[in-house]
Order: structure tokens, then C-alpha cells, then sequence
């Protein structure tokens, strides 16, 4: 069910942030670059995914998506064009190492990172690069991905390639995107690439990604002079579904896996013990300095917004006897997520409560629509406009209570391959029409535009 907000919204201006906060857009390699078989790029594990049937509901696959291997000089033009002053991207791990690892990187890779860098850099917008969003090179998924040990290192080598590589121009570095999705999502739900159903690989391959990210810090700060190192989780507030204790014990289970797995260990904690003592034999394998190699601090901490959970006691359900259940009469987006501006000044409030992390980045916040063109070719996207507006709105909030957020992330600058969802679910603030490639600014777009050059 789709509840639509109609109240008055009140006036504000970029004028009431602080005057030296990021502003941009988020994308990922895989989801809009294409050209997947050209310049030496290897095969990712989404390649291999797509290819079989029944796991992307459009039947789609990312080989062509925006086209961004080609255009990239037009879509930053049109992050130039919107008035942002960072861009997020991600680099395609198979486009330097098409087996994953080897002696010598693809140079044809390098250099098309270095145009971009350089294209982002003479047009005024500050490089944020993504060092993994999910693009595993499929040779190491045959090797065990992941899961196996040898895989971290496989990270660490690509991480120097390209901290060395770059590290002169790009001073802001996320090690990992949303690690809860690339060991969860693609290793037990096996709705996302490699497609794995397992609970214990899964924890594995949570486990190995935040060591990786752990070591490949001190790797980033010896090749980036003034480099600021973070990673970016998919965090959600919780709320149980009733003031039963089942249910209020449920939801704390759910928070152990959902978000404190995560950080407490990146903040020094180790994992939650209430949620170890659950796993029983499902426990990832560790070794001695493991934790303190996850818990190396960082300089800031990505955040990607999008939805609250609500959580319901679930005996004999899932690993952990929980499940998350809708709200009645919310409005929702038409992936069906929850719209609360609100959880969003909930869940900053309890990390800096809770954690006092570094600096805090909103690296994600988006919304999908059905989005549809007028015969004048225009995108009249009025939910997403307004989505954007009350998340803005939220944030002004959210500097208002002195939570040390320094930036926003739109996700994103495009429509895009969204994963299992293939071409079905559009995020961007231009949209893409996938027959043409053709680029058009929705009112979102627009909207944004005026906001960020103080035009409203």
C-alpha cells in the first residue's frame, strides 16, 4: 500500500547547512558502466549471475546498463550540471585484475579510472571511490569468493594497485559497500550474486570483508597522502511490532545481526556476544588479531539510509527466530519501503549515542517510483521531489541536534541495472530511457538543482 503525504512542507535553502558540506551522488560501477567484455575487463560474479535464468526479474543483466564506460564525460557533466561538489563511484575490481588477482593489472582499467578522476576533478567535484560494490571477479568466486582467506589478500593487492594508482588525485576512500548485502544478500537470501544459501558461508564471508576493510586501511593511508578511509553499511532503526517481550527481545536479536554486527566490531567491541552465543557451530572461523584489525579507526563512516524494520518474535523462523513485518497504512515507495524521514534522525541519533564515530557521511538515500514520461518528454517524478525534500528537511534536523554528519549522498545520479530487479526499479534523478540511452533530468533532478544552487 502506497500512502501519499500531502501536508505543506516548509520553506528551506541550502544556505541552512554548513557552507563546506559534501553534496553529490552516489552510483556503482556494475550498475551503470557496460562494457563488460571490452578492454580487458574479466567476468564478475553479476555476469555470471545474470546469466542464469530466473534470477533477475526483467531476465536483464548489466553488460550494457548506462552505458557509463562510454558516456562518462555526459554524466558528469550532468553531476556537474545539478551543482553537486563530491561524486561517489565505485571501481570494477574485474576491469584491474580480470582473474582477480595477478602481477600485472589491466593498464586499459587504470586508465579508465584515471579519465574519470580527472573528468570528476576539472568539473569541480570531489572524487569519493568505492573500492568494492559488489563486483567480485568470478575466477575468485570459483575459488571459494568470500568465504575463503585467500580472497583478502586478493583485496589487498587491488586495494594497493589502486590507492597507488589514484591515491595522488582521490583523497576519500570506502573500502566496502554494504557488507550486510555482499554476505547476506548474495550468500544466504541468494537473491543477489553469487546466489548462495548458506547461513554459516554467509557469516564467513561477512567476517573475511571486514577484515579485509580492516587491513586494507593502513594499505590506503601509506599510498594516499591526506587520505580519509571509511566504509559505507546499510543500517536501519528498529521497532518491535508489539510491547510484547517476545517481540521486544526479537527485535534486539535482529538488531545483533543487523546492525550491531557490524558496529560494534568496527568500533572496537568485537562481535555482539548475544548474537555469537546464538550461532553455534555457524560462527565464523577467526584468527588471533582478526578484531583488532576490523576495529582500525577510520575517518569517517558512510551511512546509507533508505528504511526503518519492524520486527516480529518468530519461533522456528530464520536463523535467529525473528522476522520483520509491515506497518499498516504507511506510505511506501514502489520497491514497498517504509518512507520515515524520521528513521533517519533515529537511527544517526542512537550510532553517535551509542558509538561517537567519526564523522558521518550519508553515503545512500533514495526512493523508486513508477516513473512516467509526458508526451513532452518530461518526468513529473512529484514523489521522489518531495522523498528528497522531507530526507533534506530531516537532515537539517539531524544538524540541529549537533550529530556530526558532514555530507549527502543522493542515490542516485541515474537509472540504473538494479540488481535483481533488473531495469524494473528506477532510483535516479535522470532518467534513462534503456532503448536510446538518451539522458533526460526529472523533476527530482530539477528540483535538486534549485536547491543545491540556491535557486528556490
Amino acid at each position: 500500500m502506497r500512502k501519499p503525504i500531502t501536508e505543506d512542507l516548509p520553506l528551506f535553502r541550502r544556505s541552512d547547512f554548513p557552507p563546506d558540506f559534501r553534496w553529490g551522488c552516489s552510483t556503482s560501477s556494475y550498475q551503470i558502466e557496460g562494457g563488460i567484455h571490452e578492454d580487458g575487463r574479466g567476468e564478475s560474479i553479476w555476469d555470471r549471475f545474470c546469466a542464469t535464468p530466473g534470477h533477475i526479474r526483467d531476465a536483464s543483466s548489466g553488460a550494457v546498463a548506462c552505458d557509463h564506460y562510454h558516456r562518462w564525460p555526459q554524466d558528469l557533466d550532468l553531476a556537474q550540471s545539478l551543482g553537486t561538489n563530491a561524486y561517489r563511484f565505485s571501481v570494477a575490481w574485474p576491469r584491474i585484475f580480470a582473474q582477480g588477482r595477478g602481477r600485472k593489472p589491466n593498464q586499459k582499467g587504470l586508465d579508465f579510472y584515471s579519465r574519470l578522476v580527472d573528468g570528476m576533478l576539472d568539473r569541480g567535484l570531489e572524487p569519493w571511490l568505492t573500492l568494492y560494490h559488489w563486483d567480485l571477479p568470478q575466477a575468485l568466486q570459483d575459488q571459494g569468493g568470500w568465504a575463503e582467506r585467500s580472497t583478502i589478500d586478493a583485496f589487498l593487492d587491488y586495494t594497493d594497485v589502486v590507492s597507488r594508482h589514484l591515491g595522488d588525485r582521490v583523497k576519500h576512500w570506502i573500502t566496502h559497500n554494504e557488507p550486510w548485502c555482499t554476505a547476506f544478500n548474495g550468500n544466504f537470501e541468494g537473491a543477489h550474486a553469487p546466489g548462495l544459501t548458506s547461513f554459516k558461508t554467509a557469516l564467513q564471508v561477512c567476517h573475511n570483508v571486514l577484515v579485509s576493510h580492516g587491513l586494507a586501511i593502513p594499505i590506503i593511508r601509506r599510498n594516499v597522502f591526506g587520505g580519509q578511509v571509511g566504509a559505507a553499511l546499510s543500517l536501519h532503526p528498529l521497532k518491535p511490532a508489539t510491547d510484547s517481550a517476545a517481540d521486544v527481545a526479537a527485535t534486539r536479536r535482529h538488531d545483533g545481526l543487523r546492525n550491531r554486527w557490524f558496529l560494534d566490531p568496527l568500533h572496537g567491541r568485537g562481535y555482539p556476544a548475544d548474537v555469537w552465543q546464538l550461532l553455534g557451530d555457524n560462527a565464523p572461523r577467526m584468527q588471533a588479531d582478526d578484531l583488532a584489525s576490523i576495529a582500525t579507526p577510520t575517518d569517517f563512516l558512510g551511512i546509507n539510509y533508505y528504511f526503518p524494520e519492524i520486527v516480529a518474535d518468530a519461533p522456528g523462523q530464520g536463523p535467529l527466530a525473528t522476522r520483520v513485518v509491515e506497518a499498516p497504512d504507511v506510505e511506501r515507495t514502489a520497491f514497498g519501503w517504509e518512507v520515515s524521514p524520521e528513521g533517519m534522525v533515529t537511527l544517526l541519533s542512537r550510532v553517535v549515542k551509542d558509538y561517537q564515530p567519526a564523522p558521518i557521511y550519508l553515503t545512500e538515500n533514495g526512493s523508486t517510483y513508477d516513473d512516467v514520461v509526458a508526451a513532452d518528454g518530461s518526468i513529473n517524478d512529484v514523489e521522489r521531489r518531495r522523498y528528497l525534500q522531507r530526507h533534506l528537511l530531516a537532515l537539517r534536523e539531524i544538524l540541529a541536534l549537533d550529530l556530526p554528519v558532514k555530507g549527502y549522498f543522493a542515490w542516485s545520479l541515474l537509472d540504473n541495472f538494479e540488481w535483481a530487479e533488473g531495469y524494473i526499479r528506477r532510483f535516479g534523478l535522470t532518467h534513462v530511457d534503456f532503448a536510446t540511452l538518451e539522458r533526460r533530468l526529472k523533476l527530482s533532478g530539477q528540483w535538486y538543482s534549485a536547491f543545491l544552487r540556491g535557486n528556490l
